[in-house]
């Protein structure tokens, strides 16, 4: 099933000064200068093919259903809807993540104003500060406040213009009640898509299926296994709350990143920028969040694989490929995947596989297929990167992972 790309929620286009509760969830994030920072990076590298976005549109919700089909006979999930598909150009998909981002930050971002006003509120009482400093007239905190947003739109718009020269296709799983109809969506981007097939003679047909099937296999991820969207959320919610910026917390940082530098580690390899400021509770959610995605991602692949493997022949071409693609990435760019922690997602394809492969030769996909029984049946990092440590501690007993 197609759907019409969806228009970024009506709410994210109000005003700062919007009633409701739009004025925290924009506290930090400009999103309305985000996208159009987006767009306009965009228009400035235009793709280097044309192509029909009803025809393939068409292509991609044959190749879904086909998917959903193949998917589904290959792990014995099934969802609880059909799968829609969204064909979107690059504009499209960076406005369709700038209101994924809003969804994602807007109860960090009301945790973080209700802290600030209280904050506020304490040095009133305190007296500590002249009260100028502390309650600044309306316009000019509105000024001081609304450049910070503006920056930070533009940063955050400059990136999804860099991504999505690099994005084929995407699972949108923020799901809230309220806006049903324009999320759990497949989006597929088209001028990429067609540029590849083009530039490495892919069979368009056969390609569009491999994607669709990895793509399909995460939506099945997150709607048949039914506590694993909400145990993400949280984890996400976990890591991302915004940290106080003190001397305390820059000096961490700082000797953090000494001393990975010492010990010969990249220090932005594992969790990009926020992995250098984030507290030890932080630390420990993007922990999880890595091991959870080195799963997803290598079960998406493992499946895709043998969803796949009589109607997609050319799948290990398409692998290789895209393997070199993503490994090609050099100069500033590279940088930036070191920061947004890109790099750390390429590896988890590579190390999820091979902790599925390894479970699966101890104890076949029944063993494997422990790790939805809940989240405590999920591996860490270490036994990602070790799989004998979970094999062990799965294998210790039937009620849970550590016997009980």
């Amino acid at each position: 099933m197609t759907a019409s790309l969806p228009e970024p929620d009506a709410r994210s286009r109000r005003s700062d000064g919007a009633a409701g509760d739009e004025g925290p969830r924009r506290a930090l994030v400009d999103w309305a200068v985000a996208e159009r920072v987006a767009t306009w990076a965009i228009a400035r590298r235009p793709p280097s093919v044309d192509y029909d976005p009803a025809v393939l549109s068409g292509a991609f919700a044959e190749a879904t259903a086909q998917a959903e089909q193949l998917v589904s006979a290959a792990t014995g999930w099934r969802a609880p809807t059909p799968a829609r598909s969204v064909v979107t150009d690059r504009a499209g998909w960076a406005r369709a993540n700038v209101a994924s981002f809003q969804r994602l930050l807007a109860p960090v971002l009301v945790k973080f104003e209700r802290r600030k006003e209280e904050k506020k509120a304490e040095r009133r009482r305190a007296g500590g500060l002249p009260s100028w400093l502390v309650d600044l007239p309306e316009p000019i905190a509105g000024t001081i406040a609304g450049a910070g947003r503006s920056v930070s739109g533009a940063e955050l718009g400059a990136v999804l213009a860099w991504m999505s020269t690099r994005v084929l296709g995407q699972y949108d799983m923020l799901l809230t009640e309220d806006m049903a109809e324009t999320q759990d969506l497949l989006y597929y981007v088209g001028p990429n898509v067609v540029e590849l097939e083009e530039r490495h003679g892919f069979p368009p047909e056969e390609f569009r299926l491999w994607l669709a099937l990895h793509e399909v296999t995460h939506r099945c991820q997150f709607t048949a296994v039914p506590w694993l969207r909400d145990h993400f959320l949280a984890l996400v919610d976990q890591a991302i709350e915004p940290f106080q910026a003190d001397p305390r917390r820059l000096a961490q940082m700082v000797r953090r990143t000494a001393e990975q530098v010492r010990a010969g580690q990249g220090p932005l390899d594992d969790a990009g920028v926020l992995g250098l400021v984030a507290g030890e509770e932080q630390l420990d959610a993007i922990r999880k969040l890595q091991a959870m995605m080195s799963l997803l991602e290598g079960h998406g692949d493992v499946t895709m694989d043998r969803a796949g493997a009589s109607n997609v022949p050319g799948a290990q071409r398409f692998s290789e490929v895209l393997r070199e693609r993503r490994q090609s990435v050099k100069g500033p760019a590279k940088v930036l995947q070191q920061v947004l922690g890109i790099e750390a997602k390429m590896r988890q394809y590579q190390q999820g596989e091979a902790f599925i492969r390894a479970v699966e030769e101890r104890g076949g996909t029944v063993l494997f297929d422990r790790v939805w029984q809940g989240p405590d049946w999920l591996p860490t990092l270490a036994e990602i990167r070790e799989p004998q440590r979970w094999i062990d501690r799965a294998s210790d007993g039937p009620g849970g992972p550590s016997g009980g």
